[in-house]
């Protein structure tokens, strides 16, 4: 897997009016709300993205139900890596699984046009491995 980049990363909350409050409150972050509940910035410094992710959404996204399975850990936090191209997304979920890693969804095109696919680091990160055409120059 040859990574590019760091697309995003950022918590992922359980309680999202605390999260919010913590982030953009307390540490002063700047956020818009893209989408309902899903709070970001592609204006701090060294990122570039940063997102309070809802848990609710998360699920979604990974498993397509609101709820998170109890037999996967739950997250804390995400990141997503970003590699070349879309194609290079499925090649990498080949080689994580090669690899003995969990892969909790393979690749698919997102509806706002990211690739990714979603696994499990040792630390029980929720891990991107993405392809995100506008960030690529």
């Amino acid at each position: 897997m040859d990574v590019q980049f760091v697309a995003g990363f950022g918590p992922i909350a359980r309680s999202g009016a605390e999260s919010l409050a913590f982030w953009s409150g307390t540490a002063g972050i700047r956020f818009e709300e893209v989408a309902p509940g899903y709070f970001a910035t592609d204006d701090l410094p060294g990122t570039k993205a940063f997102a309070i992710w809802p848990l609710e959404q998360a699920a979604e996204s990974t498993f397509g139900t609101s709820t998170w399975p109890p037999e996967h850990p739950v997250p804390q936090a995400w990141i997503e890596l970003d590699v070349a191209g879309p194609e290079a997304v499925a090649a990498a979920v080949s080689d994580l699984e090669a690899a003995g890693c969990t892969v909790l969804r393979r690749a698919r095109e997102e509806p706002w046009g990211q690739t990714t696919a979603r696994l499990r680091s040792p630390e029980h990160l929720l891990v991107g491995i993405s392809h995100t055409p506008w960030m690529h120059t």
